[in-house]
């Protein structure tokens, strides 16, 4: 029954959907490798197209979820790790690859440390059994943080007329910036309960012995 039960929550829509963000991970990866193989403008243009189309599916999935009530302890943990691995993966292909400036590297630093410490104030009011829910703020700090990406995952390759590299670097700021608001408004939910011990599960009683 529980072997029916997660293969159904691993083939649901929106659980293929997260999934999908992380076998994007890779290909977005190798795409820094292609060149010379193809030309660069491709590589750069293949990695934000593929890029996007994992980001579109972070809305995407959350909303099939609500909508076909498929809303699973499963996808609730996984949502959020793929969208990290996502970020970080990409951030830290830029900065080796020196599609970063110097000054762009600070926002992108901001956003990994401030996915460490919700990560790990989730972690322990997960242990108290307390939920922090997304803000409105912290939902628009995605959206932008996804786009910067993207515009900086094509940077010289973009349109001439266009500085494209200045652009996704000015969002990324933006991004930073409301990683630092929403990650002190978490932190600040999340410090109310700090001195709360956790729940301890019931221990289940032994079923009595038939003589």
């Amino acid at each position: 029954m529980r072997a029916a039960a997660f293969e159904g929550m691993m083939t649901s829509l929106p659980n293929l959907l997260t999934i999908s963000r992380i076998v994007a991970i890779p290909l977005v990866i190798a795409a820094f490798y292609l060149p010379p193989m193809v030309p660069e403008h491709w590589a750069r243009w293949g990695a934000c197209v593929v890029f996007s189309a994992a980001g579109l599916t972070d809305w995407l999935d959350g909303h099939l979820a609500r909508r076909w009530q498929q809303q699973s302890d499963f996808g609730r943990f996984l949502d959020p790790i793929a969208d990290k691995l996502l970020v970080a993966a990409t951030l830290l292909m830029l900065a080796a690859f020196d599609q970063l400036s110097r000054w762009a590297l600070i926002p992108g630093l901001v956003i990994l440390a401030r996915e460490i410490l919700v990560s790990g104030l989730r972690e322990h009011l997960a242990l108290i059994r307390v939920g922090v829910p997304v803000t409105r703020m912290a939902k628009w700090k995605t959206v932008i943080q996804m786009v910067a990406i993207g515009v900086l995952l094509v940077g010289d390759s973009g349109p001439a007329s266009l500085p494209v590299q200045a652009i996704g670097e000015a969002l990324l700021w933006i991004a930073g910036f409301l990683t630092c608001v929403t990650g002190y408004d978490y932190l600040r939910a999340g410090l109310v309960h700090m001195n709360t011990e956790p729940v301890k599960p019931v221990p289940r009683a032994k079923p009595s012995r038939v003589l």
